[in-house]
């Protein structure tokens, strides 16, 4: 685009700024929590899907037609009118955890394009915010399908690092879709038992009046937690969990499992190789990952040993079998060496490994 028609965008874009400030000709109020906006029907008509709705079916009360939008806030809303009215967002001015909120509500004021664009704009410049409030970006990402470069993102996370939402304090809150889409990857990174623990842990938050003591359960408490836990139960590998969790932790409900899955279960403890009648999924081969070593000072090894140091393993993994994916956040050869720097872009961000080469010498200092 040419400097000219740059410019004439810009003229054309404060125009329509400055109307919004005058109020000038206003026909229509919104009314946002305590504030009135005072606004035009013809911009709000031609700009979003809901006030265009909105508008068709108001009645004018002394010429004047009065909307009241709930589930936005004063600020949110300043924003999108200023979006609507100027077509520009200037989102490097506004905190993190204010642009995600934006997402819910530009979906209700059909404002489809933006949702878009607030989306690329988190992944893109924002990740780490996204990492650090990895639960409720994960939860929010599915309550829209116009939210899917969200689940994406997350999801291709949470293939490494599944315990992000299962270790949340928040797993409970997170919607069923959510959790079923997370169960149906193949690829995750944690063991079958406690896949089983946290969807039982799930099911039990989301189904009321559950005795606290499981011996005083009656037949209709685990009929509940069957029907909670519907699109939930099919997706565990049981053929995949050890004899001895089979016992200790899917046997106490076992009551929730159909009659023949059960009996299959059980059979296969005694006889591995016993054919079976249910319909479940197959345990899944033993994936191996292949370790990629994205540093220039420290060595496979060294990677090892930090693997054992976070799982506290009872001894120092094989290079071979390292079980994490380490990303570079910062080179300082790359990056600078500055303090900002550092801070930029490594704040807020879990999990991490601080690696430092003392010049001159072939010590290295580690901190997580």
């Amino acid at each position: 685009m040419s400097q000219i028609n740059t410019k004439l965008l810009e003229r054309f874009s404060n125009d329509f700024a400055q109307l919004l400030e005058t109020e000038y000709e206003y026909n229509v109020i919104v009314k946002v929590d305590k504030q009135n906006f005072k606004l035009h029907s013809l911009v709000l008509y031609q700009r979003s899907s809901f006030f265009r709705q909105e508008l068709t079916s108001a009645t004018k009360k002394n010429n004047i037609i009065e909307i009241t939008l709930t589930d936005i806030s004063v600020e949110a809303f300043k924003i999108l009118i200023k979006y609507i009215y100027t077509g520009t967002i200037p989102l490097e001015e506004v905190e993190p955890s204010i642009i995600f909120d934006l997402l819910v509500p530009s979906k209700k004021l059909g404002l489809v394009e933006l949702v878009e664009y607030i989306q690329s704009y988190l992944i893109d410049n924002k990740s780490s915010w996204l990492k650090l409030k990895f639960t409720q970006v994960y939860s929010t990402s599915f309550q829209d399908y116009n939210f899917k470069a969200l689940q994406t993102f997350c999801t291709d996370i949470l293939a490494k690092h599944p315990n992000l939402i299962f270790d949340s304090d928040d797993l409970t809150s997170i919607q069923e879709n959510a959790l079923v889409t997370l169960l149906k990857k193949d690829d995750l990174q944690i063991e079958e038992s406690e896949i089983w623990d946290k969807v039982i842990q799930w099911g039990k938050a989301k189904t009321p009046d559950l005795p606290s003591d499981l011996k005083q359960w009656t037949e209709k408490n685990f009929l509940d937690l069957k029907n909670t836990l519907s699109k939930c139960i099919p997706l565990i590998r049981y053929f995949q969990i050890p004899g001895e969790d089979i016992l200790a932790k899917v046997k106490p409900y076992r009551q929730i499992l159909e009659f023949n899955l059960w009996d299959d279960i059980s059979a296969k403890l005694i006889a591995p190789n016993a054919p079976i009648s249910s319909t479940i999924l197959p345990a899944l081969p033993v994936r191996e990952i292949h370790f990629n070593n994205p540093s220039s000072i420290i060595n496979d090894e060294h990677f090892a040993e930090i693997s054992y140091w976070i799982d506290r393993s009872s001894s120092i993994y094989d290079v071979t079998k390292i079980p994490y994916k380490f990303d570079l956040l910062l080179r300082g050869s790359r990056d600078g060496f500055t303090r900002k720097t550092f801070h930029h872009l490594c704040d807020n961000l879990p999990g991490t490994v601080v690696v430092i080469k003392v010049d001159g010498t072939k010590r290295n200092t580690r901190r997580i």
